[in-house]
Order: C-alpha cells, then sequence, then structure tokens
C-alpha cells in the first residue's frame, strides 16, 4: 500500500520519515541523499551524503573540507539500505553522476527523478528507465506551451556569428555539454573557458567523459577576431554586461535569460513537457507527485485517470 506521506516537504527539504533521511536537502542534515551536484541540490555541511561518485567529486572540489562529514559513493543500480528503505541510484542524464532515486518500501517503489533529461548528451551518463508506483518528478518546465527545441539546431545557430561570442553557462554540466557541441556542430569556434570550468573539466576527464577541445581564456586572445566562443559561469557573465566586440548569448531553457532577442540559445538540461509525458509512459506509475515546479499542468491533463499530487 502506497504511503501517502512517504516523503515530505519541510523546510530542511524533502524529507523521508521511513528511512529517516533527507533527500537534497536545502540545510545541512544529518542523513543525505543528493541526486547531483548543482549547489540547489548538493549543500555542505551534511553529516553522511550517499550520491554517486561523481557527486561526491564535484561537491568536494566546490565546497572542499565542508562538502560532508562521510561520503558513502554508491554505483548505479547498486541497492544500499537507510533505515528500512532500500535506494538504488539510477542515471537521470542531467549530468556526469546525476542520478534518479529509487525507493523500496513495503513493497512499493517510489521514484525520485531529481533534475533529468532525455536529450542525448555523450558528457554523462544517459538516463536509464524503470517502474514504480509512485513517479515523483521535477516539474520545472511541465507546462504544455514550453517543448524546448533540437540543441544541436541551436548549436549550429552559431554558425552563423561571425563575431567572437560570449557566451554565458552554468560552469557545472551545461559547459562541458556546449563544449562538445560547440566541438561537433560549429567545429570552426574555437572554445575558451573561464579559469573556474578548467577544475570542472578535469573531473569529467578523469572520469571519462572529456568535454572536447577548448582553451582557457586569455584577454589577448578575445581582442582578435577568430570566431571564438568565451564560456563563462554567470556571474562573469553579468559582469560583462557591457562588453564589445562580442555577441551575448546566454544558454539555458528559460525565455528570461535570452539578453537579446535576434540570438537566442535555448539549451536546457530539464525535461520539457513532452518529455515529462514520455517518462510516465516509461516509468508507469500509478501515482505521480510533483516538485521543483508547478504540476498544476500534469492534474489537469490527467484528471481523474491518474492521481496527480502537488508536493510544492
Amino acid at each position: 500500500m502506497t504511503q501517502d506521506d512517504f516523503v515530505t516537504i519541510t523546510p530542511n527539504g524533502l524529507y523521508c520519515k521511513y528511512g529517516d533521511f533527507y533527500i537534497d536537502p536545502v540545510q545541512p542534515m544529518p542523513v543525505a541523499v543528493i541526486s547531483h551536484a548543482h549547489a540547489d541540490h548538493a549543500v555542505s555541511g551534511n553529516d553522511k551524503v550517499y550520491c554517486t561518485a561523481g557527486t561526491a567529486a564535484f561537491m568536494k572540489l566546490r565546497y572542499g573540507k565542508n562538502a560532508a562529514k562521510v561520503f558513502y559513493t554508491l554505483q548505479y543500480n547498486q541497492p544500499f539500505i537507510i533505515g528500512g528503505v532500500q535506494l538504488t541510484f539510477i542515471p537521470a542524464g542531467h549530468m556526469l553522476g546525476s542520478a534518479q532515486v529509487l525507493m523500496e518500501y513495503e513493497g512499493v517503489k517510489y521514484l525520485y527523478t531529481g533534475d533529468y533529461k532525455l536529450q542525448a548528451d555523450i558528457t554523462c551518463e544517459p538516463i536509464e528507465w524503470v517502474t514504480a508506483d509512485v513517479l515523483i518528478t521535477e516539474s520545472t518546465f511541465a507546462d504544455p506551451a514550453i517543448l524546448h527545441p533540437d540543441p544541436i539546431a541551436e548549436i549550429q545557430k552559431l554558425n552563423a556569428i561571425k563575431t567572437n561570442i560570449l557566451l554565458g553557462a552554468y560552469g557545472l554540466g551545461k559547459s562541458q555539454r556546449l563544449i562538445n557541441l560547440i566541438n561537433t556542430y560549429a567545429p570552426q569556434k574555437k572554445v575558451l573557458v573561464h579559469h573556474r570550468i578548467v577544475p570542472i573539466n578535469a573531473i569529467y576527464e578523469k572520469m571519462g567523459f572529456p568535454p572536447g577541445k577548448y582553451q582557457v581564456y586569455g584577454r589577448k586572445l578575445m581582442k582578435t577576431q577568430e570566431e571564438f566562443v568565451y564560456i563563462v559561469p554567470p556571474f562573469t557573465f553579468d559582469s560583462y554586461i557591457r562588453a564589445t566586440g562580442v555577441t551575448r548569448l546566454f544558454a539555458s531553457g528559460w525565455k528570461n535569460l535570452q539578453v537579446n532577442e535576434r540570438d537566442t540559445l535555448f539549451i536546457s538540461d530539464h525535461v520539457d513537457w513532452n518529455d515529462i509525458l514520455q517518462a510516465i509512459k516509461h516509468v508507469q506509475p500509478k501515482q505521480i507527485w510533483t516538485l521543483h515546479g508547478n504540476g498544476a499542468h500534469l492534474k489537469k491533463y490527467f484528471g481523474d485517470d491518474l492521481i496527480v499530487k502537488l508536493l510544492n
């Protein structure tokens, strides 16, 4: 029988009382299960952290000694027990090391997706599917009006831009995907990266997911017009708001992050509406619980055919 309170939203994050652990807590907790290393899912200072090796490596890079007191790193599809709950990490396709969390309790399977992506991306493990009784899905773009364009076609738009490009992107996950896409589909471009992205790339390379060719940014390089694409994290991108002689772009699925109407770059690492519907077909849940966004459209779409519960 499904436990309606198997996970609950608390001020500290998503909590499973049946195993006494938090999933992606927003405050340091005694026991944390971390789906992936982005800062909005992986805070520092937890006592015990259960995660994949990739997630642990990125957390240690970002937080140093404060990352966690103890890391327990698990391989994908390797069951483990916390309290009375069996957990298994399933590849989520969001970024290197990202995982869905399959939880089994008293014969019922609950699948927490974390952030996930269906689009092909050779810089991370591809998503895998398991069936579950309850699908706990992120709903960042759970809106029929939001459909992500083909990322290859988006990157190929760079071929028509002959100036140097200042490209804003999240340093972890998105930047590595962009390096690979540019190398593959805009090969005449020369990729430069901000120095803070370099150690992240090194982890990708060490773990067998090299993003591709790039150089570390140098001021002299960008003073010449050689079709450079300089990838920078958001804080640097915002500080270059008055940059001249370059085309400014920000790679995101969010329309409000596109910095000009003429040149847009809609590349998202989250599922869109059609992707979520496809995920539901694969998982075959009896119930859908939504969080990290608005699940109202899914609730309306399924009506009485499927239970949809909004956790936030």
